[in-house]
């Protein structure tokens, strides 16, 4: 967990330097213009999305921005933002990898919604001089670190929808990443509407399993450097909240401006919940799994556990766009309802 205020330290300093390089790689492509590749290009990445009312505003924390006309080349950059685009009905023509997925850089519950693969770019550190060379007409970062010089950046490139207030370092609802890319896209009404048929389902699931209200739990997760448990404010707390679940006391007694908060091996009791759910970034399953002091954890010794070992289900949870939650919901509530019977 910490290893993303370092990484994010690091993003900082790239887009210093990288700035310049972006400006000037600007003024080269203004003076080429657009060839005939480009244009269709352009047509093809905003085929299927409606014409919408522009000018369209949106707020971010960064100041209300501005969508003149319909966007026909987004770059979208946000953590799960190239999902929210497809979902809509655009056609991002580069887009970041988060998880990382490969391929399209979407996950299964995407597949198939691209014409046209997106250019890949970095997630922590994008390649700026990559970004400008697609001639974005939209930058999409809503779900982002909210830094400052990145923003700063990016929109020299072109108008860029950052994070709103308040959703520095991930801390953005599918809802409120739906609503903002719908805005930018001139298609609020489809928006609305996506949002309205996701909630109506986990309605169904909250409705369809009581035993979930008011039971704690834990989601954490485990990388090379360590334990970490997830705090209120983040995607995936917020999907076991709707579902009924309390998030674990202790965890958000510590939260602080991130998303997570750490957890040292004298202090793995701190995972101990009604119900509590481990996922492994980066290394296997069996190493939460098969840990000696994991498994002494109260709640895990009494088998009222989850380990991920299925990736999809893990990135359909983490990712948290209006299109992997639907399948997160199909996935992970049964394995949730079969615990807490026990």
């Amino acid at each position: 967990m910490n290893a993303s205020a370092s990484r994010a330290r690091r993003s900082r300093r790239a887009s210093v330097l990288a700035a310049g390089a972006v400006a000037a790689l600007l003024v080269g492509l203004s003076a080429c213009g657009s060839s005939d590749d480009s244009d269709s290009s352009a047509s093809a990445a905003s085929e299927g999305a409606s014409a919408g009312a522009f000018p369209a505003k949106v707020a971010t924390k960064f100041g209300e921005v501005t969508v003149d006309k319909q966007p026909r080349r987004i770059v979208a950059l946000g953590w799960g933002d190239a999902e929210t685009v497809l979902a809509l009905g655009g056609q991002p023509v580069g887009a970041s990898d988060w998880l990382p997925f490969g391929g399209e850089g979407v996950g299964p519950w995407a597949k198939g919604m691209y014409d046209k693969k997106p250019e890949l770019i970095g997630t922590m550190e994008p390649e700026f001089e990559k970004i400008a060379s697609l001639q974005p007409d939209l930058i999409l970062d809503t779900k982002s670190s909210g830094d400052q010089t990145r923003y700063d950046t990016l929109k020299k490139i072109a108008p860029t929808v950052g994070v709103p207030k308040g959703g520095d370092q991930y801390k953005l609802s599918w809802e409120q990443q739906t609503t903002m890319i719908a805005a930018a896209m001139g298609v609020p009404e489809k928006g609305e509407k996506l949002i309205a048929e996701t909630e109506k389902k986990f309605e169904a699931a909250a409705k369809a399993h009581p035993e979930f209200k008011g039971r704690t739990i834990t989601l954490g997760s485990r990388t090379s450097e360590g334990f970490g448990v997830y705090v209120g404010g983040t995607g995936r707390v917020d999907f076991v909240q709707r579902l009924g679940f309390e998030n674990n006391p202790k965890a958000e007694a510590q939260a602080g401006e991130g998303f997570s908060v750490s957890v040292s091996k004298e202090n793995l009791d701190m995972l101990d919940a009604d119900l509590t759910v481990m996922a492994p970034i980066g290394i296997p399953a069996t190493d939460i799994s098969g840990d000696p002091l994991y498994k002494a954890v109260p709640s895990v010794k009494a088998g009222n556990d989850i380990v991920f070992d299925d990736k999809d289900i893990s990135q359909a949870f983490a990712t948290d766009s209006v299109l992997s939650v639907s399948y997160a919901l199909e996935k992970v509530v049964p394995l949730f309802a079969e615990k807490v019977a026990k």
